[in-house]
């Protein structure tokens, strides 16, 4: 284990490679959902189509991690990215050759699957290559990683879109995950082979009972956290996602551009979140973590009152935008701190198992969320900030509601 070093040779590699993985995903899950929107103008379509994508997401995570614990971890990210690589370019063939629709949803689900197996062989990595000392710091770096990609994703991916279309955005985003496939050959994980001759479904079901059990038994403020943040992606996270692009383009009638300088400010908002747990980490405290979620419902209040005002377009989307970036880096000191618990609890040969099951189960509830607000954008079409209030409202209620959990933790 190298864990002296903050960036040691693999762990850098690792970082580069995510970056432009993540860069060329971003692009085109930018690209995709908004060119759906554009076409129709439905923001329920757009809300069952991005919730029908999210699903082998979820159902992929808890075998990504399966997997990520008995398989080389630098051999799956490789394997995925060249796989990717190879959806883009089939996306590319079929490109005015089959009903978009169509090869829209099924690109998404396949990206979105993808990414689900990938995280987990990400995550767990990190304790492989650091200690306990240097854990938090890198998790906070992967996490940043992720934000940056996805600050420089929209913001050049809405620039190709709007100039172009979505040719140029297949094949850059096509080129990175060449480019991270070949890169990330030349990582070294310390891997110990398992011997077992198990099917795979037999193990999925052992490894998440494990997980599960685990999580039951030995550490239940675990599964109450998941809770927490399941609810939080029903009624908070699934309202942002399906929000943003419809209030933006749709309601204020901005361009494409100017919603990927939006995505843009969301991501910066995870960059500054990342940089600020790698700095004070260790002043902040889980026992107070109900206030940061609490803090995060709060920022959506700025986004409906400015909507119920009536101001101009332009104001009410700087409004959206700036509370979208400090919502963003709230969510990112949640997202770190919860991980690096969850990790520093759980023991070394269950965490990439643990991992992606509690990603999948703090997921699940996102897809129903993403179908319900498109429905609800729809029906409240000339009065979306009432959606908006009743989100706040939801999330800060289950805030207060996980003050007890956070305060019992040890």
């Amino acid at each position: 284990m190298e864990n002296k070093r903050l960036f040691h040779k693999n762990f850098t590699l690792v970082v580069i490679g995510q970056i432009i993985s993540l860069f060329g995903n971003g692009i085109i899950r930018f690209a995709l959902p908004l060119h759906l929107l554009n076409q129709t103008g439905s923001a329920t379509l757009f809300g069952i189509v991005t919730a029908l994508s999210f699903l082998p997401m979820i159902l992929l995570t808890p075998i990504g991690g399966i997997i990520a614990d008995r398989m080389n971890k630098r051999n799956i990210m490789v394997t995925l990215d060249f796989l990717t690589a190879g959806l883009m370019a089939v996306f590319f063939l079929l490109l005015g050759k089959v009903d978009l629709v169509a090869l829209l949803i099924a690109t998404l689900m396949l990206l979105y699957g993808i990414q689900g197996a990938y995280q987990p062989a990400v995550q767990a990595s990190m304790p492989l290559l650091h200690g306990k000392e240097n854990l938090l710091a890198a998790n906070a770096i992967i996490n940043q990683v992720n934000s940056l990609a996805g600050l420089l994703a929209p913001i050049l991916g809405g620039i190709l879109f709007g100039l172009w279309g979505l040719t140029p955005i297949i094949l850059v985003g096509g080129g990175c995950f060449l480019i991270s496939a070949v890169m990330e050959i030349f990582i070294t994980i310390p891997h110990t082979k398992e011997k077992d001759k198990q099917g795979i479904f037999k193990i999925v079901r052992q490894d998440f009972s494990e997980s599960f059990s685990f999580m039951r038994k030995d550490k239940p403020v675990i599964l109450k956290s998941i809770g927490i943040i399941c609810a939080f992606n029903l009624f908070l996270s699934a309202m942002l996602l399906v929000s943003m692009p419809v209030l933006i383009t749709q309601t204020l009638g901005m361009s494409d551009q100017l919603y990927g300088y939006s995505q843009g400010a969301l991501a910066a908002g995870g960059v500054f979140g990342g940089i600020f747990v790698s700095a004070f980490g260790k002043k902040l405290n889980i026992k107070k973590l109900y206030i940061l979620l609490l803090t995060t419902a709060v920022l959506l209040l700025p986004m409906a009152v400015s909507l119920w005002l009536g101001l101009s377009p332009f104001v009410s989307y700087l409004v959206i935008s700036t509370s979208c970036f400090l919502l963003m880096s709230v969510a990112t000191m949640v997202t770190v701190q919860m991980l690096t618990f969850i990790q520093g609890e759980t023991p070394t040969q269950l965490i990439g198992k643990v991992v992606a099951c509690v990603m999948a189960l703090a997921m699940c509830a996102q897809p129903l969320g993403q179908a319900m607000y498109g429905y609800l954008f729809d029906a409240f079409k000339d009065i979306p900030y009432i959606v908006i209030f009743g989100a706040a409202f939801l999330s800060g209620a289950i805030a207060l509601l996980s003050k007890k959990v956070f305060q019992n933790i040890n």
